[in-house]
């Protein structure tokens, strides 16, 4: 089992998920801009490097969760997602943690989704569909809609540096489309959604990967029968199994 996880952004949707379901068998640790009851805290602004480091002591293992998901304010994503997110692995090699665990997000090949078949299945036209479609994979060239998708891309580059420059192994999950609500509210997330709990199955596959598991890239997604993102990569690798499908709410 991994040692203390450091938990980002603890306090959004897909941080209290986590927390809910890691809790049970690892320590946590998080790092918010506000305090959090009932669990080790630290308070920072993730932009402020020396504010944020001492988060990072200890850690086995970085879950990094914060961002600004906005698309209009630049300011915001520059401040968060690209400055942020450089400062959290920055943080984590001057620690010598083992392992970062990064939310990337689907919005990195959204682009994808104006062409065909994507944008009938994200439409809901499966009358339109042939039987099957190619799947987009962690080789499909990225094609961000949006500052945030483009910051998540350049986040998955940074990730891909550190695993090369240091001793550090880094997993980016494209996440889908997690949700307070946990089940699918609109046409294009039968294809995209992504439940709490196959999300946190993901997150405990990757902490409990082998060190020797030293850079990817996996698809955070259920089982969804209209998916096009593919999940069999981290089936195959570390031993993924959703456990629900966007279907069983029809």
């Amino acid at each position: 089992m991994a040692g203390k996880l450091l938990i980002t952004g603890m306090t959004g949707v897909i941080g209290t998920a986590l927390r809910e379901r890691l809790e049970v068998d690892y320590e946590l640790r998080a790092l918010n801009r506000r305090q959090l009851d009932g669990v080790d805290c630290h308070s920072a602004d993730i932009a402020d490097l020396e504010a944020m480091a001492p988060a990072f002591d200890g850690i086995d293992t970085v879950v990094h969760m914060a961002a600004h998901s906005g698309e209009t304010e630049f300011d915001q994503i520059l401040h968060h997602n690209v400055i942020g997110t450089y400062n959290v692995f920055e943080a984590a090699r001057r620690a010598g943690c083992r392992r970062v665990i990064a939310a990337s997000s689907g919005a990195v090949v959204t682009g994808w989704e104006r062409e065909t078949p994507y944008a009938e299945i994200v439409a809901g036209h499966y009358n339109e569909l042939p039987a099957s479609w190619p799947m987009l994979n962690h080789e499909t060239p990225v094609r961000p809609a949006g500052l945030y998708g483009c910051s998540k891309a350049w986040m998955e580059a940074l990730g891909r540096h550190f695993s090369d420059a240091t001793d550090m192994s880094v997993i980016c999950l494209r996440i889908g489309r997690v949700m307070e609500e946990d089940q699918p509210q609109e046409s294009r997330h039968w294809a995209v959604w992504c439940s709490r709990r196959d999300l946190a199955g993901l997150v405990r596959c990757c902490i409990e990967a082998p060190d020797e598991l030293r850079f990817e890239i996996f698809y955070a997604l259920s089982d969804n029968r209209w998916g096009f993102r593919d999940i069999e990569r981290a089936r195959e690798l570390i031993g993924y199994q959703p456990q629900d499908r966007a279907e069983d709410h029809r």
